[in-house]
């Protein structure tokens, strides 16, 4: 009797493991696999780690939030199916859905999500040994508390403008990392276990990652049976993937294969605009870029319109400051400097350089020598223009300087660690709220932190002090303005320019609409006819 109970037992668990979501009721087909190519790849697959686009990309597959946003950028519930918050705006408490299962461990039924991995993905979050850029994000949190399990409250230091948006951040499984703090060499980096629409399943010998469809996935199974991330070492053989068929989709378009992707009625291109920018960065703890007059000659000397036209096909904006075009934040009054060679070297002189009989500017007896170091991952044939491009921009100015490209681990490194460097080349991509607080603060100065040069004013802490604290949105706005145009006239990076993206797919896929900062925020919605299915 015993062993029919038991029996019995096992066969409950079974069952309720194998429970499926229901699928969705669009009347579209289920089925099919797509493979995107990215060039590079993903330096980790969790969503706490992450600080670069290629894995931010592939953990919105993954991974949800407390709260999400629709495609018409609205704030929709996600992970919670609702929430309060008090009339101080202090404190939020969310009401977590009981029908969310977390992706199951080979051999074993799926564990409930409750309101404990939201404690715990907070904590790990936070906790000193684990390396992210969340921790300046969500440093208005002051206590997440479990009211029961499946409600969860967050208190807050201090009111802070749009705070709803912020509780987007990806939730973990407490089950999942094996320490309470988070590090590249855990396990769960590199084999994820989320909630959302697809799964991890397996890195294959090319270095290929797989997901799986998420059967359970508490908003119906998503379309697509499996979704695949092919990395690719050069941009050109990627396009010609694309061209033979042997992928399905360019997340990233080099723009010079815009045309020949154009003209092909087999593909889509798709624009979308993201909230980035690429940008020349200083390492202000060397004297000589310590001083304003040289940073802003550097970008005197550089013609930006020139080399977007000839490097990406005019296909951007040049930009004038620290925030992203089409952000509410962004200085439309602020132009940016003009291309001005002997203005450049009129500041050097005023700085107190002068020509050698070599043509490069020495002060002190010693040549204007800095070193450039740019991330492996960035060098494709148009990045690798535009370093040569300011290589020689400067040279006529009296600058040498010395490129050098390193692995994507060893850059990071050199750059946010050891602060080895004088120049890098880099983009940043930001999400709405424009907290340009981690790359600017004084106090975000030190071991692996955005404000890699070591960029300190107070008059722009100040700012950044004060719009953190302004709840009204105009007022916000004019004090980021404010800041825009100071970061505008004292030049810790010279600014360059927020690049038009296009995506281009195989017009078999359909629906596909893109999210301009995580791109695949909607793909559980993306689909393909039977007939077209493989």
């Amino acid at each position: 009797m015993k062993r029919m109970i038991m029996m019995i037992l096992m066969a409950v668990v079974v069952m309720a493991g194998a429970v499926h979501a229901a699928p969705k009721k669009d009347g579209k087909p289920d089925g099919g696999s797509l493979s995107y190519g990215e060039y590079g790849r993903p330096a980790t697959l969790d969503p706490i780690t992450s600080n670069e686009m290629i894995s931010l990309r592939i953990t919105e597959l993954i991974f949800n939030g407390l709260v999400g946003i629709n495609e018409k950028q609205e704030l929709v519930p996600e992970l919670a199916e609702k929430w309060e918050a008090s009339k101080d705006g202090r404190t939020f408490t969310f009401f977590l859905r009981k029908d969310v299962t977390w992706h199951p461990l080979e051999g074993e039924a799926p564990k409930p999500f409750t309101a404990d991995d939201v404690v715990f993905t907070y904590k790990i979050m936070m906790h000193p040994k684990t390396i992210t850029p969340l921790k300046v994000r969500y440093e208005f949190i002051d206590t997440v508390e479990k009211v029961d399990d499946h409600t969860v409250r967050f208190t807050l230091k201090r009111p802070v403008l749009n705070a709803l948006a912020k509780f987007s951040f990806k939730i973990i499984p407490k089950h999942g990392p094996a320490n309470p703090f988070l590090t590249r060499d855990d396990r769960f980096v590199q084999r994820p276990i989320g909630t959302g629409p697809y799964m991890f399943k397996a890195v294959t010998p090319e270095r290929e990652i797989i997901l799986a469809a998420n059967d359970n996935y508490f908003k119906g199974r998503p379309h697509l049976s499996q979704i695949a991330e092919k990395p690719f070492a050069d941009q050109n053989i990627m396009t010609q993937a694309l061209m033979f068929n042997a992928i399905d989709m360019i997340v990233l378009v080099n723009p010079r294969d815009i045309h020949e992707i154009q003209g092909d009625k087999r593909f889509v291109l798709k624009t979308y605009n993201a909230l980035s920018y690429s940008f020349f960065g200083y390492n202000v703890r060397n004297p000589l870029l310590a001083d304003k007059r040289v940073r802003r000659a550097f970008t005197l000397a550089v013609n930006r319109q020139e080399m977007l036209d000839s490097f990406f096909s005019g296909q951007g904006t040049i930009i004038s400051g620290p925030f992203a075009p089409g952000s509410w934040a962004y200085n439309l009054d602020v132009q940016p400097a003009a291309f001005d060679a002997p203005k450049a070297i009129a500041l050097l002189q005023e700085a107190g350089f002068t020509r050698g009989a070599d043509g490069f500017m020495q002060k002190d007896g010693k040549k204007l020598t800095l070193s450039l170091k740019v991330p492996i991952e960035k060098e494709s044939e148009a990045v690798k223009r535009v370093v040569l491009a300011f290589k020689n921009y400067l040279k006529n100015i009296g600058a040498d300087i010395k490129v050098e490209f390193k692995e994507w681990q060893a850059w990071k490194e050199d750059v946010f660690l050891e602060h080895d460097f004088d120049i890098i080349f880099a983009s940043w991509v930001f999400d709405d709220s424009a907290d340009i607080s981690s790359l600017f603060h004084s106090g975000e100065i030190g071991p692996w932190k955005n404000n890699f040069g070591g960029y300190a004013n107070p008059e722009v802490d100040g700012l950044i002090n004060e719009s953190k604290l302004t709840l009204d949105h105009e007022k916000r706005r004019t004090i980021n303005r404010k800041l825009h145009a100071l970061l505008a006239e004292e030049n810790p990076y010279t600014f360059l320019w927020n690049l038009t993206n296009y995506a281009a797919y195989r017009d078999k896929v359909r629906r596909v609409a893109i999210h301009p900062y995580k791109f695949f925020s909607f793909a559980d919605e993306w689909f393909m006819e039977a007939k077209d299915q493989k």
